[in-house]
């Protein structure tokens, strides 16, 4: 595998070609929303226990935080492949939705501007 940057586009080309060749075919959209809810509780056991107050168990298996996010991105450009989504074209509608809705909102969010006093 390349370690050249892939636009969203490309990712979800790579998702759809490593399915057919590799994954047979895709899961029903609601297993692959039910995997990705099961992804995202992995990253949520890591950052818990290493951003969080809880410790790490014996019986917990050492996950990477790298991996399991790349897990929740691979099932999502799956959901985004099989309901026709344009991910890149919806991320930037989103970011846009964003950035007109929120142009002062966290500026003048007071409890942004105490947090960041207190950590400087």
């Amino acid at each position: 595998m390349s370690n050249e940057p892939l636009t969203l586009k490309q990712a979800q080309e790579k998702v759809d070609q490593w399915i057919s060749e590799i994954g047979v075919r895709y899961f029903s959209e609601l297993t692959n929303l039910a995997q990705l809810v099961e992804e995202v509780g992995e990253v949520a056991r890591i950052m818990s226990r290493t951003y969080g107050e809880q410790s790490f168990k014996d019986s917990d298996e050492k996950g990477s935080l790298s991996d399991e996010l790349a897990d929740v991105l691979f099932v999502l450009i799956c959901l985004a492949n099989q309901t026709g989504i344009d991910l890149d074209q919806a991320f930037r509608k989103n970011l846009e939705k964003k950035t007109k809705r929120d142009a002062d909102r966290h500026r003048n969010n007071e409890k942004l501007k105490s947090s960041c006093q207190e950590s400087e």
